[in-house]
């Protein structure tokens, strides 16, 4: 049964984030929204939590989910490397739509097993997104819907695709953004933009007028 917290609501909102840390710790999986569309989300260490939302999307074991986090100081913890063109996108675009492709840290136990070291990360602009990351730490998050299906942008279409694989819905009411966002390679010396989302290439090159364009990236 998925608890459903209304966090428009003061006293439901605060029951629902106690809730939502108290079943992430168990393993178990939460919907919250975001600045984009709403996300289905984990512990990003652990590998069984892991694979419980990559069965509940359906999608296979072998492609990486992106990690969201409550400040661009946490992504310091989380690789060994951040670029000169990586922090200026992150003065620039973050908290928002903008996802970047960095370094994993080689020497913490992963549950997205990053592929070839690789980790997509990104700070929500989006006050409960954050607020949820702040008291849980880092979260493994994907698209609140099945593999395939349109992106969830409403907590109905989350509890649709997804049901009682759920523990916990945070309902923040439709996505104010039903876009996904923008991904961005910052781990060589010139940055290359994977896919352009929510914010656009033309926005990107302001602040980086080297990014590199390539192909479509399988990211959430």
């Amino acid at each position: 049964m998925t608890e459903v917290f209304d966090v428009s609501d003061a006293r439901q909102r605060a029951e629902g984030l106690d809730a939502a840390v108290r079943v992430l710790s168990r393993g178990q999986l939460i919907v919250f929204p975001t600045d984009t569309v709403y996300g289905v989300a984990c512990d990003p260490f652990s590998q069984s939590a892991v694979e419980k939302l990559l069965w509940a999307k359906g999608r296979w074991k072998d492609i990486p989910l992106p990690v969201m986090v409550g400040s661009r100081h946490t992504v310091e913890a989380l690789t060994d490397l951040v670029t000169e063109e990586a922090r200026r996108l992150m003065e620039a675009f973050w908290p928002g739509a903008l996802t970047l492709v960095v370094e994993a840290r080689r020497d913490l136990k992963w549950g997205v097993d990053p592929a070839g070291g690789a980790l997509s990360v990104r700070v929500p602009d989006h006050p409960l997104a954050v607020e949820l990351l702040r008291a849980a730490g880092p979260l493994a998050v994907s698209s609140a819907n099945r593999a395939g299906a349109e992106p969830a942008i409403s907590a109905e279409d989350a509890q649709n695709q997804l049901g009682a694989r759920i523990a916990v819905l945070l309902d923040g009411g439709p996505a104010a953004v039903p876009l996904p966002s923008s991904v961005v390679d910052v781990r060589g010396e010139v940055p290359v933009l994977l896919r352009a989302g929510a914010i656009s290439e033309l926005a990107l090159r302001a602040v980086c007028p080297d990014l590199a364009a390539s192909g479509p990236a399988a990211h959430p």
